[in-house]
């Protein structure tokens, strides 16, 4: 009975601990791959508009025979339904959100991306604080913890944004020189470095929303597959007319076997698919500040990544902001942690979203 006790409890570490840190861990490489690679494609002329819609088109043609297997275990949400309009939000803030990272990231780099992406967990908490999926209590060293983690967060990410600083790391030409002199243009220009930055930190705020969101949707429709469908299919019907309007050089519109499709592929089948299904799966099992608190990871992969096949250049303040935001994010962390290990003393078996009466009786 105890070897049996044994491995109960080892499965459960397995499949609730282990298992969810290594998609997130997954995740954030196919993030910033999908970041690296469309910026490689858009130097070569890509339309930010036209990768959108055809990434959403992908995800969505992948997802509907998926959906049809795997997704009849429950009955699907009347159009007429509260549910179905959550989840028709969901598509909007997911294509604003998309945008929004297109745009900054042609303004500035997929490093950046990466450093801004750290306001995520301090965004995210801020959030659940609000629509009370987490519990406040000051006196309690976890809350301070994650207090001041989400100011420190937003502190470094101001330091990343207004500070661009001179080049640690200088750009290695590995494409042809005409590419390389436009990408030197764009970035070196200041205001094109606060804009694209602005527009990166729009980007993590709209994700977080959408995280707290999708919670919510799962918690009433636990339907991973069936829900990114819906999401995904309502994301491609709202970015066609936008993006159809917005990008009117029909040439734009017509892809050739080169690095823009392969971007728009990956980013579909990587991004819109896979790290969908994975963020929404981990959000019904761990919550919303989990996820949000793997963005950090994504800066050591970004700067390889950005030296290796972009040639982009590292600045100083990118470094101190990195160092700012990884600080908070990790007191956060901190934070969280005491929170859970209270959770588990106290034998509790609550989500992580339902911090409920553990914490008010420490109080």
């Amino acid at each position: 009975m105890r070897g049996s006790g044994e491995e109960t409890v080892a499965w459960r570490f397995f499949s609730r601990d282990v298992v969810p840190f290594a998609a997130m861990f997954a995740v954030e490489c196919t993030s910033v791959g999908a970041n690296t690679l469309y910026k490689a494609a858009s130097l070569k002329g890509l339309s930010f508009y036209v990768f959108v819609f055809y990434s959403y088109v992908v995800s969505t043609l992948l997802l509907l025979p998926l959906s049809l297997i795997f997704g009849r275990s429950r009955r699907l949400p009347s159009p007429k339904s509260p549910l179905f309009f959550k989840i028709f939000v969901l598509g909007l803030l997911g294509f604003m959100s998309q945008l929004a990272s297109c745009k900054g990231i042609e303004y500035s780099s997929p490093t950046l991306s990466s450093a801004i992406s750290n306001l995520t967990p301090a965004f995210t908490f801020t959030l659940a604080v609000i629509f009370r999926m987490e519990q406040v209590v000051l006196r309690r060293s976890a809350t301070q913890a994650k207090i001041i983690g989400a100011i420190v967060s937003i502190s470094g990410a101001l330091v990343v944004v207004l500070y661009k600083g001179p080049k640690v790391l200088a750009a290695v030409s590995l494409t042809p020189s005409s590419s390389t002199v436009s990408f030197e243009d764009l970035t070196s220009s200041e205001s094109s470095w606060i804009i694209g930055g602005l527009l990166l930190a729009s980007q993590f705020f709209l994700l977080s929303v959408w995280y707290i969101l999708q919670t919510r949707v799962m918690e009433a429709y636990p339907e991973a597959i069936t829900v990114v469908f819906f999401y995904n299919l309502f994301a491609t019907l709202i970015s066609g007319p936008v993006c159809l309007l917005a990008e009117r050089n029909l040439t734009s519109w017509v892809l050739k076997p080169d690095i823009a499709l392969a971007a728009i592929i990956y980013s579909g089948v990587f991004v819109s698919l896979f790290s969908a299904v994975t963020h929404t799966w981990g959000l019904n099992l761990k919550g919303p500040v989990y996820i949000s608190l793997f963005r950090p990871l994504s800066i050591a992969i970004a700067v390889a990544m950005g030296a290796l096949f972009l040639g982009d250049a590292l600045h100083l303040g990118s470094v101190i902001g990195s160092v700012i935001l990884s600080l908070g994010f990790y007191t956060v962390i901190w934070g969280k942690a005491r929170e859970e290990a209270a959770k588990n003393v106290a034998g509790s078996e609550h989500s992580p979203l339902l911090l409920t009466h553990i914490v008010e009786n420490e109080a």
